[in-house]
């Protein structure tokens, strides 16, 4: 039989409020745009983008989430593009568990010789369940409180995006899923788990050429959700040789990181960062990790992987 501690308790009940209301925050966004952008673009026929990423959040906190992603990226020819995204959110011990597969596919034109649009569409689906069993607060089994009742349900998930591009910079605009409600439930009078609302997604970053080895490569992302504050991020990376960048991030009255990556081979790259919770859950953990690694496979041999949007 477990027992809630006081921790663990406040942050179950802070994060099942608004975990329907919060989309997978990574801060390493802008190495897997398409998580949040069906219209997500690389612009470079012939190559195969891989990726994972791996986030353990407020480590030290008893039943403190993670979040991990799979993702794939294709061009299919000059105007169409794929992806396929994997997304897994855990809270505790299988407590809550959220996993959503989707599929985008964007279709670009060009708006002059350097600019081109892509628009695309997000489909997919969503398993999500809870598992409350053997749990208490206080003297009470959870099982007893309607506001912590068990679930094992599916729901899809249809999204839209827009994707400008340039070879210095990008802007996106983009609703992952349109679909709201879907993990509303309500039993006596109480909403367990949530609403569903929709996320306006705004993104953006520029790549600065200081010298020829040299460059910075500011980028951001903000987030709107009906009855939630805005939130929004600002990360500036410096790249040196086209193989090491580092750099540092700030998330609006949340947190501070640290980022950095390495290009071990043309085709590999890895990269860690690292946040500061500065919010009320700070006294609570001891920061955020967060892993991501990137493998492009160029199906039309080594022509140069710098290219893809990826770089920003």
């Amino acid at each position: 039989m477990k027992k809630l501690n006081y921790i663990y308790g406040l942050i179950l009940l802070a994060f099942c409020t608004s975990f329907a209301q919060q989309d997978p925050q990574f801060t390493q966004y802008m190495y897997n745009m398409s998580v949040v952008n069906p219209g997500y673009a690389t612009d470079d026929l012939g190559v195969i983008n891989f990726g994972g990423i791996y986030r353990a959040q407020w480590i030290g906190a008893t039943g403190a989430p993670t979040t991990s992603s799979l993702f794939v990226h294709a061009p299919l020819s000059e105007k169409l593009e794929s992806g396929f995204n994997i997304v897994k959110d855990e809270l505790g011990d299988d407590v809550l568990n959220e996993t959503t597969l989707t599929a985008d596919l964007a279709y670009k034109v060009s708006l002059s010789q350097k600019a081109k649009l892509s628009i695309g569409l997000k489909a997919g689906v969503n398993f999500f369940n809870t598992n409350f069993n053997g749990f208490r607060l206080n003297d009470d089994a959870i099982g007893t409180d309607n506001a912590f009742q068990n679930l094992n349900e599916t729901f899809l998930n249809v999204g839209a995006g827009a994707f400008f591009f340039t070879e210095n910079y990008y802007l996106g605009l983009s609703v992952p899923n349109f679909l709201p409600n879907k993990q509303l439930k309500e039993a006596s009078g109480i909403n367990a788990i949530g609403v569903d609302e929709l996320h306006f997604f705004f993104t953006g970053g520029y790549v600065f050429n200081l010298s020829d080895n040299i460059k910075f490569k500011p980028a951001f992302i903000t987030k709107l959700v009906q009855n939630a504050p805005l939130s929004a991020d600002i990360t500036a990376n410096f790249m040196f040789f086209d193989k090491f960048e580092i750099g540092a991030a700030h998330r609006f009255d949340d947190s501070f990181s640290g980022l950095v990556n390495y290009k071990i081979t043309p085709q590999l790259r890895i990269g860690y960062a690292y946040d500061h919770t500065i919010n009320n859950l700070g006294q609570f953990n001891s920061g955020s990790h967060e892993i991501i690694v990137l493998f492009n496979l160029d199906t039309f041999g080594n022509r140069g992987y710098d290219k893809s949007p990826r770089f920003f």
